[in-house]
């Protein structure tokens, strides 16, 4: 498998984990509720206490910790190292005595995959379609769900020509220097959020209010402005259509029980899928192996 520090410096990946890092300075109490928050309403459940929720490509650790909030056994991974120092730092501040491992890896490493066992939920938000292999890492996804768990991914919609002008975009941000890369991120800001702008702008005129700044809380704690670098450069890209995901669910006995689409536009499509049986903590080797992870 090809280190990820090797494929960002040669321009064939965008370098997630320090995006992540970047927006880590903004994760405050407000982030962390609306966090819990979105995990709770998603799969329909009160808390997580006695479960094992495994973070397939962590970020910034901010869902992780709010699987700890809510009562789970957490184990997280992502291929950035950049990433994994982020997660161990939002860690050490807020959960420091926590039962949460964090550790480098892919979830396209099947050595690691077969050391972790199944969990009670597996959640991979906006990741499995930037590790190059997605229909790989969805089918290895499904198969980390313990009986009666649940699986919570999000994968970018496929809009057909849109999404091909997309990958372009992303490639030639992740090959150009920072100027380059400072227009691209500009011209796709304004291009996605002129509309939504001027629409704040006259709210703000009605109601005697500032608009909304990039910095502003959006849904599930996350930042404009760091989601915006994040979709422009996001590379490795792939998109799928809600039924080739469903299918992957069927095919591993598992139902949908939550959809959120982007209403057949831009960004991405969320699934909760249940295997069959009751939702109960499962047995995993994953939640009890302590790891050394690399700060």
């Amino acid at each position: 498998m090809t280190d990820c520090t090797s494929e960002v410096e040669r321009g064939k990946r965008f370098a997630f984990g320090r995006n992540w890092q970047n927006f880590s300075r903004l994760v405050d109490e407000d982030r962390i509720a609306a966090a819990q928050e979105s995990l709770v309403s998603a799969l329909a459940i009160d808390d997580l206490q006695g479960r094992t929720f495994v973070d397939i490509g962590c970020g910034s650790g901010l869902f992780s910790l709010a699987a700890v909030r809510l009562g789970a056994r957490v184990h997280s991974f992502d291929y950035d190292p950049d990433a994994v120092a982020t997660t161990i730092r939002l860690r050490e501040r807020y959960a420091p005595d926590s039962d949460w491992q964090v550790e480098q890896g892919s979830v396209l490493d099947t050595s690691l995959v077969s050391c972790l066992g199944r969990f009670d939920v597996v959640y991979s938000w906006g990741v499995l379609h930037h590790t190059g292999g997605l229909w790989e890492a969805l089918d290895t996804a499904c198969r980390m769900v313990a009986p009666g768990g649940l699986l919570y991914v999000s994968v970018y919609n496929d809009q057909g020509l849109q999404s091909r002008v997309w990958r372009r975009i992303k490639r030639k941000y992740n090959s150009s220097g920072p100027l380059t890369q400072s227009l691209l991120v500009t011209g796709s800001g304004m291009f996605l959020t002129v509309p939504e702008r001027a629409l704040a702008v006259a709210r703000s005129v009605t109601s005697g209010r500032a608009p909304v700044n990039g910095q502003a809380r959006r849904a599930r704690g996350m930042s404009a402005r760091y989601d915006l670098v994040d979709w422009v450069g996001g590379y490795p890209f792939e998109v799928a259509t809600p039924e080739e995901v469903f299918r992957v669910g069927r095919h591993h006995g598992l139902e949908l029980r939550h959809l959120k689409t982007c209403r057949g536009g831009l960004g991405c499509n969320e699934y909760v899928f249940a295997s069959c049986a009751d939702l109960g903590p499962a047995k995993s080797s994953g939640a009890s192996r302590r790891v050394t992870a690399v700060a």
